[in-house]
């Protein structure tokens, strides 16, 4: 299994300064191949493959810039594979993965070695080529190969050593899902996550809490003047509030599903299949859900089910979930964003909104699984690749718990 390990490492001066050229000639290599992407499918309609590149950039572009030669050749080819692996992700999926743009010095710096990496944990150091003996706080062992070292520096000039390791560990084997070991989540924020089991897992909202000191610094630092000293040192404090923020937020996430993963009895877990990027589009939340970052619990739910064996379902993310009756099964669809609480009409049931959707989205997984087909009787939601646009009411006989 690959797994990627990250350490804190600190530079000397003369490695600061061969990290920032390496940074400029990687940005430089990119920026360069994107354009002759650009330039050939506009005159010729065609794709220069990843191969023309390499050469071009071998036998002429390093000809005519001879300071290319003072970094690491296998970095700048790194780039130039990235961009050619999102330019196809691109015409793969338009919709999900945006056109390549230019990179700037003012965005994240980074750049990968995928050969002759090394991790000395009797040191505590990180070899890469053209830089020996990085002093890093290797605060955990591994056993593997190393594959590749990405180097990378915050907006508030830390430095990050990435180490990607072809370990020994294997993946455990996904159970057969039960009812009685099936979690439903239900995510929102007001609540970051409400579980069919009565757990609630309340927002913290990181950024809203510094937005006041936040704005503050933002404030001192658009009266500094551009070029000055006063105005780095402004830019620093900026970018370490928000780093403080991001990392938080990071931190609350690992511990949710570090104990959704780890809990014995829940073998599997059912979630929405949310489309945050559309909900980004709501000018009115983007900012509640940027800062509680469904995306991000997404993407550590799932691989981190992958390592230990939990079953995760994602249902449909249309299906009705908050507005069916749990008891009953009636789709109340007068429900408002707004109301957190409401009662059935047919049944006379009081729910509680977001406890009654992940009951529901519990239903709905078990209902997606073919040992439970038939056994499981809440509205209609098949599969997610279905997507149907119109659900009717069966009647749901099975109580929430």
């Amino acid at each position: 299994m690959l797994r990627a390990y990250k350490y804190r490492i600190y530079p000397t001066g003369e490695q600061k300064a061969l990290f920032a050229k390496t940074f400029g000639c990687c940005r430089f290599v990119y920026n360069w191949a994107l354009k002759m992407k650009i330039e050939a499918y506009k005159q010729e309609k065609r794709t220069v493959p990843y191969k023309e590149i390499q050469e071009r950039m071998v036998n002429d572009l390093k000809k005519e810039n001879d300071w290319l030669a003072e970094v690491n050749s296998q970095s700048l080819l790194n780039s130039i594979l990235n961009l050619d692996t999102a330019y196809k992700n691109f015409f793969r999926n338009t919709h999900t993965a945006g056109f390549p743009r230019f990179k700037s010095r003012k965005d994240r710096q980074g750049f990968q070695c995928p050969q002759h990496c090394r991790v000395d944990f009797a040191n505590g150091t990180i070899t890469i080529p053209k830089a020996k003996d990085i002093p890093a706080v290797l605060h955990r062992k591994f056993k593997g190969v190393v594959k590749t070292v990405t180097v990378s520096m915050t907006p508030s000039g830390k430095y990050f050593a990435s180490v990607l390791v072809d370990t020994d560990i294997q993946e455990l084997p996904a159970t057969v899902p039960l009812r009685d070991a099936t979690l439903g989540i239900d995510l929102g924020i007001k609540s970051l996550a409400v579980c069919s089991d009565g757990r609630t897992f309340d927002n913290p909202k990181n950024l809203q809490k510094s937005l006041d000191r936040l704005k503050l610094l933002q404030k001192r630092l658009s009266r500094k003047q551009k070029g000055s000293a006063n105005r780095g040192k402004a830019r620093i404090r900026v970018a370490r509030l928000q780093e403080y923020i991001s990392n938080c937020r990071k931190d609350n996430l690992h511990k949710i599903t570090y104990a959704f993963t780890h809990d014995s009895q829940v073998r599997t877990i059912c979630m929405e299949d949310l489309n945050v990027k559309g909900m980004l589009h709501n000018h009115h939340l983007a900012m509640a859900v940027g800062d509680v970052s469904f995306g991000m619990f997404l993407t550590q739910l799932e691989y981190k089910c992958k390592w230990y064996g939990v079953n995760l379902i994602k249902i449909d993310r249309f299906a009705p979930s908050s507005k069916t009756c749990g008891k009953c099964g009636h789709v109340y669809k007068e429900l408002k964003l707004s109301e957190r609480s409401w009662t059935c009409p047919e049944c006379a049931t009081f729910h509680d909104r977001d406890f009654n959707a992940a009951c529901n989205i519990k239903e709905f997984g078990l209902k997606a699984l073919p040992t439970e087909r038939g056994k499981v009787k809440p509205v209609d939601c098949p599969l997610v690749d279905d997507r149907p646009r119109v659900l009717k009411s069966n009647g749901l006989r099975s109580s929430c718990l």
